[in-house]
């Protein structure tokens, strides 16, 4: 079993490094004018991997900080995972050709599960990383604004037979909320599947890590932590000593 992962989240909206409340496009922070230099403290304090949304890519339904993305990828020798916007075999390419370890595809792997099977037979499980986020169960698209008919477990036990090999869960209404994971319909999912998991959405106190630590055993494997960083709930550094 492989050690229990931190994905510092960084999130791109104009260039800019940002959060929103429950993906509200109108309920926006700005932390950082930078997503570069904000990368670069999380990787002087420890991390070994960095999570980065494409805000505006996710809404256009195109890469739109891709730019961004690169210069994480390139400039501070951490591996990266990235969604938003990633519609194409292009945009995939694209990526995992120019430095970006993991591909995450959410949307897509909604609308359109035969492209994501053939990008799972392609790359291969390690690399394209299946972002489900559900609202009650249900999963949701283009950047949160639809909810579709399909359940989670269900979508992914699919997805699961056909190469995928982790998934990341976010339960939208805990993201940005600070009001702790939701660590049930996370293992429920790893359970489902029987791959591994990674958590998003709601991790606020380093016991929430512990918790999730807790489920390793069931397959979850790490755990993505934006907010609670930004605004001091506890130091990147803090995380990384309790999932050791």
């Amino acid at each position: 079993m492989s050690r229990f992962k931190i994905y510092p989240a960084i999130d791109i909206r104009d260039g800019k490094c940002v959060r929103l409340v429950q993906g509200d496009y109108a309920q926006e922070t700005i932390y950082a004018d930078s997503p570069v230099a904000m990368a670069s403290t999380f990787v002087e304090a420890g991390a070994d991997w960095i999570h980065v949304v494409d805000l505006d890519g996710a809404k256009a339904k195109e890469r739109v900080n891709h730019q961004h993305v690169l210069q994480i990828a390139q400039e501070l020798g951490v591996q990266v995972q990235v969604g938003g916007g990633i519609r194409t075999a292009e945009d995939v390419a694209f990526y995992l050709e120019h430095g970006v370890q993991r591909v995450i595809l959410g949307s897509v792997a909604v609308n359109n599960p035969a492209f994501t099977k053939q990008m799972l037979s392609t790359y291969g499980g390690e690399r394209i990383v299946i972002g489900l986020d559900a609202r009650d169960g249900y999963v949701a698209t283009e950047g949160w604004l639809e909810t579709s008919t399909v359940l989670a477990e269900e979508l992914g036990q699919e997805l699961a037979a056909h190469g995928a090999e982790l998934f990341i869960f976010t339960d939208i209404s805990r993201d940005g909320m600070l009001s702790g994971p939701n660590t049930e319909g996370i293992t429920r999912l790893a359970q489902a599947t029987g791959k591994q998991v990674i958590a998003s959405g709601g991790v606020s106190t380093l016991q929430d890590l512990q918790g999730l630590v807790a489920e390793q055993k069931h397959g979850v494997a790490g755990a993505i932590v934006g907010k609670a960083l930004y605004t001091n709930q506890f130091t990147l550094e803090e995380a990384l000593q309790v999932v050791k």
